[in-house]
């Protein structure tokens, strides 16, 4: 067979994270184990039944057999708008402020192709999301760490960066509630990003798929209620978390219309768009589904949440409280690093959990736990941590 060179960009890029999670978990499965998966964030709940409904209806109509439109139809940026309007008081034209999206995963290499060129940086945090580092390499950008800091609750310190990388930067990536460490982020933040953003020309990318998954009566910002956020920036979300539909793959990026249309210019040339009777189930989603539902599922994983922060304390493991995410961010035990406690835990306990040191360097002494697992499951995992640390 031919051997083909991969592009330099290609040989930039680790293995993605979670496909390599699953060839560990196949691994051992084929050995007999039975493996209970806490590393990857993907709802083990259904999507609700009135929006399958939706789909199946619209999907029955020839009408939405056809392409679709590439920034999506706009009854469906009309729904996001509203519920933008509903649940942050944020105003937005939803015919130049809002595009469809594939998921946030999309949003940041389309947004990377349209405004970073060879050799520019981007301002990534690190522990992060991987897709921000591989779409900046794929665009043939540079990627400049920013440390997020258990000392300064996770946020970076914008004073602290090089005055020659932020001469050459172009997208700023912020994403709170935070994945993977579970962090949030209040106004007086926001405000300090927006004055840095304009003072040296820079496009903030705030990716918010955690929205709507919060506990104790927290509710998450978004970067847009903030004055002057829609001068420089735009923010990803999706349906994915809130309504179960990872699978359906549909989310939206607003905010800045200049940016929003760059993006747009991408994707028309990249993609043809999100079927419609998946766009007619997402309005449906926005737009019919009450606050009891998403309160509901947040119930469940706060339940969760408590359950896996009462047993790793127990066993004398530290772990963060989070305020928002379906995660926790938990130190590993002294004497290991993360990618050693987590093969740990695959071999003596045939659980899975997420190395931190897999989201960047400054994640290493960490690893991740998702709460996205069935209540029985979770608890049976937590008795398998404890007696695998007791032992």
């Amino acid at each position: 067979m031919t051997k083909h060179t991969r592009s330099g960009r290609l040989q930039q890029i680790p293995p993605y994270l979670f496909a390599e999670i699953s060839k560990k978990i196949e691994h051992a499965r084929k050995k007999g184990v039975d493996v209970i998966s806490l590393g990857i964030g993907d709802p083990d709940m259904p999507t609700p039944k009135y929006i399958i409904a939706e789909l199946e209806r619209a999907a029955n109509d020839p009408k939405n057999h056809q392409y679709p439109d590439y920034e999506g139809m706009l009854s469906f940026r009309e729904a996001v708008a509203a519920w933008y309007k509903k649940r942050h008081n944020v105003a937005l034209d939803p015919v130049s402020e809002v595009l469809a999206l594939i998921g946030s995963k999309e949003g940041s290499l389309h947004l990377s192709l349209a405004f970073v060129n060879p050799g520019d940086y981007t301002l990534v945090p690190n522990p992060c999301y991987t897709p921000y580092r591989t779409s900046t390499v794929l665009a043939n950008g540079q990627v400049y760490d920013l440390p997020l800091l258990e000392a300064n609750s996770f946020l970076p310190q914008l004073d602290k960066i090089p005055k020659d990388v932020v001469k050459k930067a172009k997208i700023l990536y912020l994403s709170y509630p935070n994945n993977p460490t579970t962090a949030v982020a209040e106004k007086d933040f926001y405000k300090e990003v927006i004055d840095f953003t304009k003072d040296h020309t820079l496009i903030v990318c705030s990716d918010n798929p955690y929205s709507e998954i919060a506990f104790d009566g927290y509710r998450p910002l978004s970067f847009l209620e903030v004055p002057g956020a829609k001068d420089v920036g735009v923010e990803f979300n999706s349906l994915s978390k809130p309504y179960n539909m990872t699978g359906w793959r549909i989310g939206m990026a607003v905010g800045n219309p200049e940016i929003i249309s760059a993006m747009a210019t991408v994707k028309n040339n990249v993609d043809s768009g999100v079927f419609n009777a998946v766009q007619y189930a997402a309005i449906t989603a926005l737009l019919k589904t009450p606050d009891s539902r998403i309160d509901q599922l947040n119930s469940v994983y706060q339940k969760r949440r408590d359950l896996v922060y009462d047993t790793l304390t127990g066993v004398g493991i530290r772990a963060i409280r989070p305020k928002a995410t379906f995660y926790m961010w938990c130190k590993v035990p002294n004497g290991h690093t993360s990618a050693g406690f987590a093969t740990l835990m695959l071999d003596k306990a045939g659980v899975v959990v997420t190395p931190g040191a897999a989201y960047g360097s400054y994640g290493e002494g960490y690893f991740r736990i998702s709460l996205t697992v069935p209540d029985s499951r979770l608890a049976e995992a937590m008795d398998r941590i404890k007696k695998a640390l007791k032992k």
